[in-house]
């Protein structure tokens, strides 16, 4: 059953490579290429949320493994994406800092 309170972020927002008609959702200039399910853990925690990481296929591509972090719903999905991919940036160690 679904829960309201909580956000899916599935690693295919967040990957490079991908189109948006793939399933990409953050601009390119914020995307890394193909980030794994431990690397976004990572940053949703470094945000503070309580997280739940969960192996699973995107419904796009279901031919191959991939996987979600659900999340306790503070922001917007939207807002909350871009949040979460720029702090993925600094995880990778691509990150870019603000002069």
């Amino acid at each position: 059953m679904k829960d309201y309170n909580r956000i899916v972020l599935w690693l295919d927002y967040f990957n490079s490579k991908l189109s948006r008609k793939e399933g990409r959702r953050v601009p390119l200039n914020v995307a890394v290429s193909s980030p794994t399910l431990a690397e976004l853990l990572e940053s949703v925690r470094k945000l503070g949320y309580d997280a739940e990481a969960v192996n699973a296929r995107y419904p796009k591509r279901y031919f191959i493994e991939s996987g979600y972090v659900s999340v306790n719903k503070v922001k917007s999905k939207n807002s909350t994406m871009k949040e979460v991919a720029k702090t993925l940036g600094f995880v990778r160690g691509v990150g870019r800092q603000k002069d």
